[in-house]
């Protein structure tokens, strides 16, 4: 039987989502707890790879197993023992045709910003700090050329493994909720560091250090040392991971994810 799961997790902890044998992972831990219910090694399949410190309100992941347990046995005796900062949110049986990847259609980041002259404690490692005052209209209005079918170089990492660097925004926003600015990209897939450098190149303009067209001329520019500042994980959060509606997910809402 093939099992799809939500997980939630705040990636402060983890080296990211992939196993690595020099730190802990989320995939370590979701496995382990995972095998213990069924009393067998488990290995599982994410939607998209979380870097170190990455978060995630709702990754989609899957596993096949044999062994017979409830859909609730999954979830509460995984999360019975799961670190604190990871937890299953459902479980649903789901056809073999599933793949949390390749089955996945698009997928939401969330990039949340604390914008205020000191430092925060409470939010410290779940947001990026920027103490200058950012003007988030301008931020929104230079992010609109990015929406579309584009060759996304500049935004990527160097290091970036991806064979094509063409993806499709489909809605880009950026809005305010008292000293907290929110990034939401919505893309049919993302290349490595593409949120952080969208994020890093909308800050400095809203900042007033580059220009409004200079989001555009970093697009074309299709050069990632022509680029912005690669802007820190701590901020960045996988809100949803959309699929074809046949296979019946029980995701969230991705506006009450964070925040």
């Amino acid at each position: 039987m093939r099992i799809a799961l939500g997980v939630e997790y705040d990636g402060s902890a983890f080296c990211g989502w992939q196993f690595q044998d020099h730190s802990p992972s989320v995939q370590e831990a979701v496995e382990k707890a995972l095998s213990s219910v069924a009393n067998e090694s488990v290995r599982v399949v994410c939607a998209g790879r979380t870097d170190t410190g990455v978060h995630a309100s709702e990754q989609v992941i899957h596993f096949d197993s044999g062994v017979e347990r409830s859909l609730r046995s999954w979830v509460y005796g995984a999360n019975a023992n799961l670190p604190d900062e990871v937890v299953i949110l459902w479980a649903v049986p789901i056809s073999n045709e599933f793949h949390a990847r390749f089955s996945a259609v698009r997928r939401c980041y969330r990039y949340v910003i604390y914008n205020r002259n000191v430092r925060p404690t409470f939010l410290a490692g779940r947001t990026t700090w920027n103490y200058r005052p950012l003007d988030e209209i301008r931020m929104a209005e230079a992010a609109l050329c990015l929406i579309g079918e584009h060759d996304f170089s500049s935004y990527r990492a160097i290091g970036c493994q991806a064979k094509n660097p063409v993806r499709t925004i489909h809605q880009i926003e950026v809005t305010r909720k008292n000293e907290l600015i929110f990034i939401d990209i919505e893309a049919n897939a993302f290349l490595h560091h593409m949120v952080r450098n969208i994020a890093g190149v909308l800050m400095a303009i809203g900042a007033g250090q580059r220009p409004l067209e200079w989001a555009q001329q970093v697009l074309e520019y299709r050069d990632r040392t022509l680029g912005g500042v690669t802007a820190s994980a701590s901020g960045l959060y996988l809100t949803q991971v959309s699929y074809p509606s046949e296979f019946e997910l029980p995701q969230i809402s991705q506006s009450s994810a964070i925040w």
